[in-house]
């Protein structure tokens, strides 16, 4: 009897199968309600965060989402137990209500939970000496305060803050366990518009007014925003439409429809473009980078279709004064070149005095010709009348362009490659 007795001695405590967890850790015989070492000096409490992936960031309502392993060191002697192997006992979410654990909560956090697949991801592990490992994986979502004056060519720094609820500075001392190397990353975290720059740890104090002092842990992130989507979405089809406009400035003065329709087309789009990025931002009361380019290439293009009606009126006027000059003008058909150009689509000389009713007899006298020259063999004559025709044609053609236009296709295209140079160099 005396040697079976010495025998249970010597076995493990830990391995002794009719004691349960809460007997074995002495439970019952604390009041786990009061911190450890309660009336004396803080309790250190060390903590550990691995961030397993960063799962979106929201521009519009500015902020984060991430997903980590939290670990909470501390060391509660109401805990320890007897164990020869120093072997310690790994324990389920089941026992966290009945002992005391920190109280860290998530400052600016939105909305956040615990994994509960398959079971609740929580683990607690308790050594012989009363150390405890406390560990749970989280999925937080936390304001981030971002700043949108040089988006997209931005980067935004962000912050998850850890802080204590209930105990300040007095009764508890919140630290990163292993400092610097307390905060460790998955190396395939990736994001689809940004480039993860660096994660850093440090740590400050909050005060509140009410209740004190209280230590605060920061896990600091710096994300750069790639680029080339935006590119391809906004400043390229912008850059095309600025161009486009230009095309007008090469279209001849007397075609209305054509010059009119393009300019209208390419301020639409512009505004399509400058509505579907807005749509994507928050309401901010200052200017984003891309506004600037934008809304400037949207003037670009509202010039170039006050330019072509500058261009239209003052032709109006100057043709009107040389009918007047010349005394052709009539009083019931008083149709200048512009307008004939516009009716029936037909080229017509401002030197030639034409009313209205002659004006579709020479084009179809024109097409008439045509046709039988086409059928008919043509004669040196024909062909060096027609030779000089097209001479004539060519230099009305080149005579009828208004110096408004000349200047405009050399202007509209310079001014615009120096503020790509300014905007570029500037935000880059």
């Amino acid at each position: 009897g005396i040697f079976l007795e010495i025998k249970m001695r010597k076995l493990d405590s830990t391995k002794v199968r009719p004691l349960k967890s809460e007997q074995l850790l002495r439970i019952e015989d604390h009041d786990f309600a009061l911190r450890p070492g309660f009336g004396g000096s803080p309790i250190p409490v060390g903590i550990d965060v691995q961030v397993e992936s960063i799962d979106s960031i929201s521009e519009v309502d500015m902020d984060f989402t991430m997903t980590l392993y939290l670990r909470h060191y501390w060391k509660d002697e109401r805990l320890s137990f007897r164990s020869t192997k120093n072997k310690s006992m790994t324990f389920d979410g089941r026992l966290i209500k009945k002992i005391w654990v920190p109280d860290v909560f998530f400052v600016h956090s939105k909305r956040s939970f615990i994994h509960d697949t398959t079971v609740e991801n929580v683990m607690l592990r308790v050594y012989p000496d009363g150390n405890v490992l406390f560990s749970l994986r989280i999925t937080v979502s936390a304001m981030c305060f971002m700043d949108f004056s040089r988006f997209p060519l931005d980067t935004q720094n962000c912050s998850l803050e850890l802080e204590s609820y209930a105990y300040n500075e007095d009764d508890l001392m919140l630290y990163w366990k292993h400092g610097n190397q307390s905060l460790s990353t998955d190396e395939h975290i990736s994001l689809s518009q940004f480039f993860i720059e660096e994660f850093s740890a440090s740590s400050g104090l909050a005060f509140y007014s009410s209740t004190g002092w209280y230590n605060r842990l920061f896990i600091n992130f710096a994300l750069r925003r790639h680029i080339f989507f935006f590119v391809l979405q906004s400043y390229f089809p912008a850059m095309l439409m600025v161009m486009l406009s230009w095309v007008s400035f090469w279209i001849d003065r007397r075609a209305v429809p054509a010059r009119v329709s393009l300019g209208i087309t390419t301020v639409l789009t512009m505004s399509t473009i400058i509505t579907g990025v807005s749509a994507s931002m928050p309401q901010v009361s200052y200017i984003k980078a891309v506004d600037v380019y934008l809304w400037i290439s949207f003037l670009f293009v509202f010039l170039s279709v006050i330019e072509y009606a500058a261009v239209n009126y003052l032709t109006t006027i100057e043709e009107r004064k040389q009918l007047k000059k010349r005394g052709k003008a009539s009083g019931m058909y008083s149709i200048d070149a512009v307008q004939a150009m516009a009716f029936d689509g037909c080229y017509h000389d401002p030197d030639v005095d034409m009313d209205l009713t002659s004006f579709s007899d020479r084009c179809e006298e024109n097409a008439t010709r045509a046709r039988a020259t086409s059928v008919s063999n043509v004669g040196p004559a024909r062909i060096k009348r027609k030779r000089s025709l097209k001479g004539n044609v060519g230099r009305i053609i080149l005579q009828n362009n208004h110096v408004i236009d000349t200047y405009s296709r050399i202007i509209f295209p310079s001014v615009y490659i120096v503020f790509n140079f300014f905007y570029w160099g500037l935000y880059i």
